[in-house]
C-alpha cells in the first residue's frame, strides 16, 4: 500500500484538538480520515508528528496514510481538500514517501509559534487566533528569562500533571521573541524549537514568559522556577488560541522538490 504525507493547515478553535475523540467530538484527525473515506471506502487511521489540544492551531502539521490506491500527490491533495470542505483544514501539500516513513517517529524538530497582541480594544479579525493582555510587555526582560530555558533541562515545572510523557528532560533548542506592530496596539510572537515537546510545555513557558514581561515577575525567577521542578512553581498557563504548531522538521523534508 502506498503511504503519504500530508502537510495540513488547520484552525483549531471548532476542534477538541487534533486526535480523534471517543467521545464522538470534532477533531481535526476525525476530520482528515472522514474525507478519506469518501476516496476510498472504510476505516482508516492516520498518524501525525504532534497532537495538538483543544484551541489549537496548526501552519504545517504532518500526518501520514496508507492507502490502497496509486494516487498522484496533487490529485490526492486536491480532492481531500474538496471533501474537507468546509471545515476549516487545509491539506497544502501531499507526498509519496517510503513504507519506513512515520509523521511522529521520524520527525527531528518540531517547531510552534505563540502569537501575542498587547492593546486595549478586543481584537476583532484574529479572535480566537491569539492571546490578548491589555498592556505593552517588556521584551528584554521577556528574552532574559527566556535565556535560562535554552538547552538540556528537566522541565518538570513546566509540564502538565496529565503529560503521558516517559521523562520531563527536554532539550530545548530555541525560545526567539520578536515585536512587530499591530493595529492599535503591539504583536509578540515567541518562536520555540525542539526535538519534541511535554504537554502544555509551551503554554506553560509561554504564560510564565508574560509575567516577566508584565514585570510580576524579574527574569531570574524563571531560572528558579525550572530548578525547582515542580509544577507549582510554574507561571500561569496561557490559553491555547495564540499557539501554532508552525512546522516539523525530517531528516529529508518529504514536501522538497
Amino acid at each position: 500500500m502506498p503511504r503519504y504525507a500530508l502537510k495540513i493547515e488547520y484552525d483549531g478553535g471548532p476542534f477538541a484538538g487534533w486526535q480523534r475523540q471517543a467521545q464522538g467530538l470534532a477533531s481535526v484527525q476525525g476530520a482528515v480520515e472522514a474525507a478519506l473515506a469518501r476516496l476510498e471506502p472504510g476505516p482508516h487511521t492516520i498518524a501525525a508528528a504532534g497532537r495538538t489540544d483543544a484551541g489549537v492551531h496548526a501552519l504545517g502539521q504532518v500526518a501520514h496514510c496508507d492507502l490502497a490506491r496509486d494516487w498522484a500527490p496533487f490529485r490526492l491533495g486536491e480532492a481531500l481538500n474538496h471533501h474537507l470542505r468546509p471545515a476549516p483544514v487545509a491539506v497544502l501539500a501531499v507526498a509519496q514517501v517510503e513504507d519506513d516513513f512515520h509523521a511522529r517517529f521520524s520527525a527531528r524538530e518540531r517547531r510552534y509559534v505563540f502569537r501575542l497582541i498587547a492593546r486595549r480594544a478586543p481584537v476583532t479579525h484574529d479572535r480566537g487566533r491569539v492571546w490578548q493582555v491589555q498592556n505593552p510587555l517588556d521584551i528584554d526582560a521577556m528574552r532574559q528569562g527566556a535565556a535560562y530555558l535554552v538547552g538540556h533541562h528537566d522541565f518538570t515545572t513546566f509540564r502538565s500533571t496529565l503529560c503521558q510523557a516517559k521523562s520531563p528532560v527536554k532539550s530545548l533548542d530555541e525560545i526567539s521573541i520578536e515585536e512587530l506592530p499591530y493595529p492599535g496596539g503591539i504583536e509578540y510572537r515567541l518562536f520555540l524549537r525542539a526535538r519534541s515537546f511535554l504537554h502544555n510545555q509551551v503554554r506553560s513557558i509561554t504564560g510564565t514568559l508574560e509575567r516577566v514581561g508584565a514585570g510580576a515577575w524579574p527574569p531570574e525567577r524563571v531560572a528558579e522556577a525550572l530548578a525547582a521542578r515542580d509544577r507549582a512553581a510554574c507561571g500561569p498557563v496561557c490559553p491555547p488560541q495564540g499557539l501554532y504548531l508552525s512546522g516539523v522538521g525530517y531528516p529529508a523534508d518529504p514536501f522538497a522538490g
